[in-house]
């Protein structure tokens, strides 16, 4: 009898452990989204809607006020990915001409805050 108890116990406690292991699986979620941070992406354009290729993006972080840039190619699209919730501006530069500048706020929410950036070439 001693062995049919040791092998009863040893099924519950599998049980229990397999049980365990699956409520702690379900219980926390993934913070993948948080993790991987917030995208700003979008394009530099003249008035007419061309891609302004070359032009420069400047993003920069308000409450260090680090600053990132960022190349544009033919296409004219920019992309900072990784960004923390914090408030942000953004403008684009190009032979001396600049966009207006344009904020990412800490209350959006977003996970992708798409921005186009508009320079006037006359």
């Amino acid at each position: 009898m001693t062995s049919t108890m040791s092998f009863r116990n040893a099924c519950f406690m599998a049980g229990a452990f397999l049980l365990v292991i699956s409520v702690a699986a379900h219980a926390a979620p993934e913070k993948k989204d948080q993790t991987q941070g917030r995208l700003l992406l979008g394009k530099v354009l003249d008035q007419q809607d061309n891609p302004v290729a070359n032009s420069v993006v400047y993003l920069t972080n308000m409450r260090t006020h680090a600053v990132k840039t960022y190349i544009v190619g033919q296409e004219g699209t920019y992309r900072f990915p990784g960004l923390s919730m914090m408030d942000y501006e953004v403008y684009a530069q190009y032979n001396g001409r600049k966009s207006d500048t344009k904020s990412v706020s800490q209350f959006d929410e977003r996970s992708q805050v798409y921005i186009d950036l508009k320079i006037d070439m006359r």
